[in-house]
């Protein structure tokens, strides 16, 4: 078997609402296999991964797959139900998959995930897994799980930041990992965005984190207000850590100035040998070193979110209970095999580590790690109590006194941290800290979180919820987003959108096939209506609102960079892009425009004389309001709608109409919006209404709306190759990037209506469309054209031979006109067409490229046009 090509789908797709991985797979010789064919197949698959029994396939039962396997099923769909169970077994739960047909042994092979590095190897895995036992070969399941598994680990999201992202994806707040290799976070988007890396948040100040990260300093701040702190000094050397250790009297604590996570900490030090040792232990994470009064007490973590406590939990130091049988080491390894425990901060509790410090706590008991202790005796390995060196926690929240919770807070504040995780010690948590001489011992600017979700006795608590509230308060992190999707009219329309908002004074950020726009400006040229183009909106912060043109081949190649938008617009779908991409078929291309419709959350526009558009309302949530726009105010479909209520945009006696409910409002007249042509562009006044009735659904007032489409204009500056127009010597010339049958008809449309004699088109086309797309191009501009000239753009010709196209279009033409000709060179063909042009013709000139081609063309015939249009280009 052979990948052919792999897609990660990102977001929302034609597949799952899911991320997900799209592959396209050569079965190869095992093309014409099927399972129940291969004698033990099944038998050794199944005896691998007993978990395909959970599997229920589309029989939508328990062991639904099996069935499907016993009665026979293609080898693609096989490997698609194995890189299920391969990422389950990884610890990357996951179960939607399908697999779909693509001709001559090929499939597309469709696999949800959580990660991507994991997917992509455990597809890789898939395959070699099914070759083998389909040849009847072993294979080294354990070995490729063990990897599988340390990819997982690698690029797993903490437990404490991974408690935050699943807070704030309850409440709705997008979420996007910024990088896989750390736990930073995108929460929200735009001017409402919020980053997050591990539980340090956007809000979290610099400073703050740098006096957190100095113990005395923070010690001394504390101190300043009122909070009490065991008394201590800051060293450089074991002969200063012996003195401080003397002055201070009794049994102290020696620790880095900078550490974290109990790392270097050593308690309980009553000699100078136990300072010296516990001094070098400490050097090992940092250059200075604290020595501090031994406060006698219960370890308790309090975390403080958004000024308030949200937490506390009395922590435990890591230990084993005696068995009388087993070693040290051995009760320690067996605790170890707790599913609840993992490496570092993968998993709610950290594996219990057999290194110096437990020695020297084993040895204070009078232990080592081969004593065996007697049956029910408890065996302390650490002298600090922290999760992340395999300590437990205990939820004490609703212990604390009032006055313990006060103090915190001011902790928190003083030393300017939104979330800070405070280390106490007392003797009881229930009783205020002054009373018992009790101290906060340290603040911790990005403290971990899990033994608060997840404590091993009390009640659980939401700590990560607690951050997002303190992150967004009642907010869910999102701006307003408008996806603009169809066949024809989509960059008009999203500029429109665009043009109309930010003319309320409201940053913007668009995409078109033009290029990415914030607040006007554009940032980047070229095809930007994908998935990356969107994303780079979304996460500006100086967004505040986005239209996002989502065109077809960013949905199929990365799905939508958006979970949900506010409003999705479908203007039309109609003959494009066929065969391509497994889309063979209007109803395959209705599909994909579909997933943008079904992303709405609040409102989605759908073109009421568009058969396709109109069936898309049937696939809608019922919550989400259908408003429909036409050209023709007597469209059934309309009607029925806006006698029920619904609201609308539509054309009426040279007016744009929109409906509000009982009420209708004359918004502009067609011939007062620059777009419209003088009335004659009613694709551009479709595109108009479109966006109209979005921008109802988007909350603008009326007067804004029609100032919004009244003021914009479709010249080579604001919309470039969308219907601009230039004279030469009386003729007007419109130049324009369709592409399509649907595109060149409106075109043919507009030109009669502007032209007071005859319509000439100049029409090309890509080349990877199939050669029936190419003959209907040219049969619909042979019957909407009074002549037609075929030329072919270079850069369009995407695998054909020259002259091909060209060929099959006037072919096309000559079927439906008798003024067809052929000049494949560009340059030729716009000479040829506007010889045949007399003042006040109309000629189109369809251009994948750019207006230059027209000014070259004209250049040795008729400089004056030539500089003339240029500058008009240019704006100047």
């Amino acid at each position: 078997m052979n990948i052919i090509e792999q897609r990660l789908l990102r977001g929302r797709n034609l597949y799952s609402h899911h991320p997900c991985l799209l592959t396209v797979l050569d079965t190869g010789d095992l093309k014409d296999a099927r399972t129940d064919a291969i004698p033990g197949f099944v038998e050794r698959l199944l005896e691998l991964l007993p978990s395909l029994y959970d599997h229920r396939c589309s029989v939508g039962k328990y062991a639904g797959f099996v069935q499907t396997l016993r009665a026979g099923t293609n080898i693609a769909h096989v490997v698609e139900h194995v890189t299920l169970a391969l990422q389950c077994l990884a610890g990357t739960t996951v179960n939607t998959g399908r697999t779909h047909e693509a001709g001559d042994g090929k499939y597309r092979v469709v696999c949800a995930y959580e990660l991507e590095q994991v997917v992509t190897d455990a597809f890789d895995a898939a395959v070699a897994l099914v070759t083998a036992l389909a040849r009847g070969e072993p294979y080294a399941l354990s070995e490729a799980v063990a990897a599988l598994r340390e990819t997982a680990e690698d690029h797993a999201i903490g437990t404490s930041t991974g408690a935050i992202v699943s807070a704030a994806k309850a409440r709705g707040i997008p979420v996007l990992r910024l990088t896989e290799e750390a736990n930073l976070f995108l929460l929200g988007w735009g001017a409402r965005q919020k980053r997050l890396q591990a539980t340090i948040t956007a809000d979290t100040g610099h400073i703050a984190v740098g006096i957190a990260s100095d113990k005395q300093l923070t010690k001394a701040l504390l101190q300043e207000a009122g909070v009490p702190v065991p008394e201590g000094v800051t060293v450089r050397t074991v002969e200063q850590a012996q003195r401080a250790a003397r002055r201070l009297g009794g049994t102290v604590t020696v620790k880095p100035l900078d550490g974290n996570h109990g790392r270097g900490v050593t308690t309980r030090c009553n000699t100078p040998e136990d300072v010296a040792l516990a001094f070098e232990r400490a050097r090992m994470h940092g250059r200075r070193i604290i020595v501090e009064r031994y406060v006698t007490g219960h370890d308790y973590r309090v975390l403080v979110a958004n000024g308030k406590v949200a937490a506390a939990a009395l922590r435990r130091p890591p230990a084993v209970t005696g068995d009388g049988v087993a070693n040290v080491r051995a009760l320690v390894e067996r605790e170890n095999l707790n599913p609840a425990r993992g490496e570092g901060h993968t998993n709610i509790l950290t594996k219990i580590p057999l290194d110096g410090h437990a020695e020297t706590m084993l040895a204070e008991q009078g232990l080592t790690f081969d004593s065996v202790p007697a049956a029910g005796v408890v065996v302390t390995l650490r002298g600090n109590a922290n999760l992340s060196t395999g300590g437990t926690a205990e939820d004490v929240t609703d212990l604390l006194p009032a006055s313990t919770r006060m103090l915190c807070v001011r902790a928190a504040q003083k030393i300017g941290l939104d979330v800070a995780g405070l280390d106490v010690i007392c003797a009881d948590i229930a009783q205020p800290l002054e009373e018992q001489g009790g101290a906060i011992i340290e603040v911790n600017a990005a403290p971990g979180i899990r033994m608060h979700q997840y404590p091993s006795a009390g009640t659980p608590r939401n700590a990560g919820e607690a951050i997002v509230e303190g992150m967004f308060g009642t907010s869910d992190g999102r701006i307003p987003v408008i996806a603009v999707t169809g066949t024809n009219g989509k960059t008009t329309t999203t500029l429109m959108l665009d043009h109309s908002v930010r003319a309320t004074g409201v940053r913007t950020g668009c995409t078109t096939t033009e290029g990415v726009f914030i607040d006007g400006t554009c940032i980047r040229r070229g095809d930007c209506a994908g998935y990356w183009s969107a994303r780079t909106v979304l996460t500006d912060p100086n967004v505040d609102f986005a239209v996002l043109e989502t065109a077809r081949g960013g949905i199929l190649k990365r799905g939508l960079a958006f979970d949900r938008c506010d409003v999705a617009v479908v203007l039309n779908v109609s003959h494009d892009h066929l065969g391509l991409d497994g889309v063979n078929t209007i109803d395959d291309l209705a599909r994909v425009k579909a997933v943008v419709a079904k992303a709405a959350s609040k409102a989605v526009v759908l073109n009421a004389q568009d058969a396709y558009c109109v069936a898309m309302a049937d696939e809608l949530e019922p919550h989400v309001e259908r408003l429909y726009f036409s050209c023709d105010p007597d469209n059934p479909v309309l009607l029925r709608h806006v006698e029920n209520g619904g609201r609308a945009a539509y054309l009426q006696d040279g007016a744009l109409i929109l409906a509000d409910g009982t009420r209708r409002h004359r918004i502009l007249w067609a011939e007062e919006m620059p777009a419209a042509l003088d009335g004659c562009a009613r694709h551009n006044i479709a595109n108009a209404l479109a966006a109209g009735a979005a921008l109802l659904a988007a909350g603008l007032r009326i007067a804004q709306i029609a100032d919004g489409l009244a003021s914009f204009v479709s010249d080579n500056q604001a919309n470039p190759l969308r219907t601009n127009v230039y004279d030469v010597r009386g003729v007007k010339v419109v130049v324009d990037y369709a592409h399509n049958p649907a595109a060149y008809a409106a075109l043919g449309q507009t030109a009669r209506g502007m032209s007071q004699r005859r319509t000439v088109a100049v029409i090309t086309a890509p080349g990877d469309r199939r050669d029936e797309d190419l003959a209907l191009v040219g049969e619909t501009c042979g019957g909407a054209f009074d002549e037609v000239v075929v030329y072919e753009s270079p850069s369009e010709h995407r695998g054909r031979r020259p002259g091909e196209r060209a060929a099959l279009m006037a072919a096309g033409a000559i079927r439906s006109s008798t003024s067809v000709h052929l000049e494949l060179a560009t340059d030729a063909a716009l000479r040829l067409a506007l010889s045949r042009c007399q003042p006040g013709d109309v000629m189109l000139f369809a251009t994948g490229t750019s207006v230059t081609e027209l000014v070259d063309a004209l250049r040795t015939t008729d400089p004056e046009s030539a500089e003339r249009i240029a500058l008009a280009a240019t704006g100047n």
